[in-house]
């Protein structure tokens, strides 16, 4: 008796043949230290697109390398799995650069460039993140192709994610002519809980900040001048909290959260069914202690409200002992993450003058700015991801928000001005940016059977 390649039963035996060939995939790529914010991996980046563009012609598949308008940029790898003229088409977004890593400093138990298997566990920088979902998708689209399904698939294959996308934008308009689609699909989000798929409905944007405050020339010694010098780190360390209160993170400057739409009770259904809980969330990010311990108000939190974050200062002494200075200068990083209906600019605003109105002498410098993005929960793209989703895991995905920027998502949506949906594979527990960072065949394979339907829907 015949089985439909669509029968999921059959679908997952043919995806289990292909692990091997997967795996042996996912080292070449991961084996590549495409780190894009560092200079002496040029060569690298180099090499991973070439490796990139060649894993879509071994797929079946044409490449070509999109040079970006800024000569110091990296390339983007855009490829093709069909080309009729009277089917839809949809690009898959995924970005083959990575965060840096260092086996001695991070304590990673491997080589983080040297892709090791344990069991299902693939360990290597950018397995997760994102790597290993770029693979699923050309998986499930060259299955889905063999297999019958009309649906053209382009891959659109980023090199500068990890540092804010900044020759993208500029290169999808140069461009433009090669890129014609009928919507978009980005694989880069992560889910609340293993076995319980989630789909972002929204991600937050991000304003940077750097706040500068120079009150001296030199180092003084604080029995000499204490007292009567002022200290730019504490001062600095004083406008952050008359900013925000750092015990409840409750932002403090005026109009910050008026253009803040609170989630509908659809959202915050879908919220409470993501499978999401305070233990595993402590358990998945290593902390000892949460502002807040209800469920309801975390998922909030990190989804549904602006912030405002300080990530680091710079100033005085930080070597071994104490050294009894007064330093003259100081910097305090910071950022705020925005929600749908907030922008960058009003922020930037706001921030400033409530700084300078009571601090004129603190340089407050705008820096990364990233709009947030409203996505879709209703609709035949909808629709359609639910149901590949569920065909992939045997579970029907929530609509959560994702907490995170994707800078590529705001460029996409302007230039192409297609639908953008979002089919993510990764799991907390993956460790996107952390030490000893994976991915795992269970995702894997799900996610190839859910690429392979939702082209298979998008075909009608």
């Amino acid at each position: 008796m015949s089985h439909s390649p669509f029968d999921r039963q059959t679908a997952v035996h043919s995806i289990e043949v292909l692990r091997p060939e997967f795996e042996r995939e996912l080292k070449t790529l991961v084996d590549i230290p495409t780190v894009s914010a560092q200079v002496d991996h040029k060569p690298d980046i180099a090499r991973g697109v070439e490796a990139a563009a060649a894993l879509i012609r071994k797929a079946g598949g044409a490449a070509e390398v999109l040079r970006p308008r800024n000569p110091d940029g990296n390339p983007i790898v855009l490829g093709r799995l069909g080309t009729d003229p009277e089917a839809p088409t949809v690009t898959v977004y995924n970005h083959m650069d990575v965060q840096p890593a260092d086996r001695e400093q991070d304590g990673w138990t491997s080589e983080p460039f040297e892709m090791t298997i344990d069991g299902d566990r693939y360990r290597g920088r950018g397995t997760t993140d994102d790597k290993g979902p770029a693979l699923s998708a050309l998986f499930g689209a060259r299955y889905a192709r063999q297999h019958g399904v009309r649906t053209n698939v382009a891959f659109l294959w980023e090199f500068e994610e990890e540092i804010g996308s900044p020759s993208f934008e500029a290169a999808l308009e140069d461009h433009r002519d090669r890129l014609s689609t009928s919507s978009i699909v980005v694989s880069d989000t992560i889910w609340i809980s293993r076995g319980r798929p989630a789909v972002p409905a929204g991600l937050r944007g991000l304003q940077g900040f750097l706040l500068r405050l120079r009150t001296g020339q030199r180092d003084e010694h604080s029995g000499v001048t204490g007292g009567a010098a002022r200290n730019p780190i504490a001062e600095l360390m004083g406008v952050v909290c008359e900013c925000f209160d750092p015990y409840t993170g409750q932002v403090r400057i005026p109009g910050f959260y008026d253009e803040v739409i609170a989630p509908t009770d659809e959202e915050f259904a879908g919220f409470k069914a993501s499978g999401f809980t305070v233990e595993q969330f402590m358990k998945d990010h290593q902390f000892s202690s949460l502002r807040s311990t209800d469920p309801l108000e975390v998922m909030s939190r990190i989804w549904a409200r602006p912030t405002f974050e300080v990530h680091g200062v710079v100033g005085g002494y930080s070597g071994a002992g104490l050294k009894t200075i007064v330093p003259p200068y100081a910097e305090v990083k910071v950022s705020c993450r925005l929600v749908p209906s907030m922008t960058g600019s009003r922020t930037a605003q706001r921030v400033r003058e409530f700084i300078q109105a009571r601090h004129p002498d603190i340089e407050v410098i705008t820096d990364h700015t990233l709009e947030p993005y409203a996505g879709q929960t209703s609709g035949p793209l909808a629709d359609a991801i639910s149901s590949a989703i569920e065909f992939g895991f045997g579970a029907r995905p929530v609509f959560v928000r994702e907490g995170g920027s994707i800078g590529a998502v705001l460029s996409m949506q302007k230039i192409l001005g297609k639908p953008i949906s979002f089919l993510g594979l990764s799991l907390p527990e993956h460790g996107y940016h952390a030490p000893n960072e994976f991915f795992d065949w269970g995702q894997a394979q799900g996610g190839i059977l859910a690429f392979a339907d939702y082209f298979r829907r998008l075909g009608g």
